[in-house]
């Protein structure tokens, strides 16, 4: 297919993913779910594991297929798209992210960041032994330690993307639910990400890999939280005019961010963590608040249903084809449920967080979302998993990414915070302060 073929049936992908996830979006809506859910749900759906399975003549065409490369022919125009919209939007997030009550709930954010690695990363290596020594499911080029170390990040991963759209949704920003949780995500996703960098290197006996993805990452935060935090407040008056951000501040905050975005990928970590901590380091106040008007809109509405259609078109639920599987299908997502979610709210409330709220941030905690679906999408493509442990898991990340909303509706309510209704807690002030 040439090039400007793929152009045009790019814009006809573009109109049939807007409009099919906001129909699920309105279905969604009803059965308490965000639509960024509906979007997750849609991408699968529009994948073989629906259209796919339903119309495959119809969905190859709209999406088409490399044979020969093993690829999908549109990947040079979706996948890039996707990429920068969820860049975008996490560089939004790091602007919203409240380091304050980060600071003053550090000890809370890093108990659940603990809780939510340690026990999921434990039971996940238990069941990896299991799955090695009794079943087919790793590959027999994978060696133990290799599945051990696979399994127990695909479980402690959390869904960082997809809580920071969760948390907007419920109103959650700059409370305490939003921000310990957001701060334990982040924290939780870069050690998942690490733990992949040592299993990919193992892989390939390559250990300079997982070096340069862990130095690298820390060398970063280092870099972008202390130097260009530094810059930025200086170069003030370059980025505002007239208490509005200029053009120039515009085009330099959007290439800070694409910087950050491409080192963070190039060195083993995803373009997501480069792209939120540029966005921790964007001045407040003016600046701030104009780039998150500019930049969210179009975001949310065009760019973020791509990717997660991108993400679901490499999704085979149907593979999930034997009770066998289906039995570790549960095993898996009640390990999961309970080395996240129970373990979260555990932690939460052990550092003095009221048990509502404690509540909250397990369920959001305990959702998955694309973040795993694209790590397992690693191991598939890398050989590090079969086909039917990565049904399994893209089960687990689509169960526990459901369960989420209504969940934390149910046991913490919906967009609001104990800290705001307790008068020996200064949060509300703070968030307010902080507009």
């Amino acid at each position: 297919m040439n090039n400007i073929h793929l152009a045009v049936q790019f814009f006809l992908q573009i109109a049939v993913i807007l409009l099919f996830c906001r129909f699920v979006g309105s279905i969604a809506r009803r059965l308490g779910q965000p639509q960024v859910v509906a979007e997750m749900v849609a991408g699968v759906l529009l994948g073989p594991s629906l259209f796919g399975l339903i119309f495959p003549e119809a969905q190859a065409w709209l999406f088409p297929w490399d044979q020969a490369q093993q690829l999908r022919d549109t990947q040079s125009y979706l996948f890039p798209a996707s990429q920068l919209g969820l860049a975008l939007y996490m560089f939004v997030v790091g602007m919203e992210f409240r380091v304050d009550i980060v600071a003053k709930r550090f000890q809370s954010a890093i108990a659940v960041s603990a809780a939510g690695m340690l026990v999921p990363f434990g039971l996940g290596v238990g069941l990896a032994w299991v799955f090695f020594h009794y079943t087919t499911l790793f590959p027999g080029k994978t060696k133990l330690t290799e599945a051990m170390l696979f399994l127990g990040a695909s479980m402690c991963i959390t869904a960082f993307p997809m809580l920071a759209r969760i948390i907007d949704f419920k109103k959650l920003t700059g409370t305490t639910m939003g921000t310990v949780a957001l701060g334990a995500g982040a924290i939780d996703d870069a050690t998942a990400w690490c733990l992949l960098a040592v299993v990919l290197a193992s892989f390939d006996n390559n250990w300079n890999h997982a070096l340069v993805n862990i130095g690298g990452g820390a060398a970063y935060v280092a870099f972008t939280l202390l130097g260009v935090r530094a810059l930025l407040a200086r170069a003030r008056p370059f980025l505002v005019n007239d208490g509005t951000l200029t053009e120039a501040g515009l085009v330099v905050s959007l290439a800070l961010m694409a910087l950050g975005a491409w080192f963070t990928d190039l060195i083993g970590l995803h373009a997501v963590f480069g792209a939120f901590i540029m966005g921790a380091a964007m001045p407040r106040g003016v600046v701030a608040r104009d780039l998150i008007e500019r930049i969210q809109p179009l975001t949310v509405a065009l760019l973020l249903p791509l990717f997660f259609t991108y993400s679901g078109l490499n999704t085979k639920i149907g593979l999930l084809n034997t009770s066998f599987l289906w039995l570790m299908c549960g095993a898996v997502l009640v390990a999961a449920v309970l080395g996240k979610g129970v373990a979260c709210w555990l932690a939460a409330r052990a550092t003095g967080i009221s048990n509502r709220e404690a509540l909250g941030i397990g369920t959001l905690m305990n959702s998955r979302g694309l973040m795993e679906l694209i790590i397992i999408n690693i191991g598939l493509q890398r050989g590090i998993i079969s086909e039917g442990l990565f049904a399994v898991l893209v089960i687990m990340a689509v169960v526990t990414t459901l369960m989420a909303s209504p969940i934390f509706d149910r046991l913490a309510g919906v967009g609001r915070d104990d800290s705001k209704n307790d008068p020996k807690s200064d949060d509300s002030a703070l968030a307010d302060s902080s507009r």
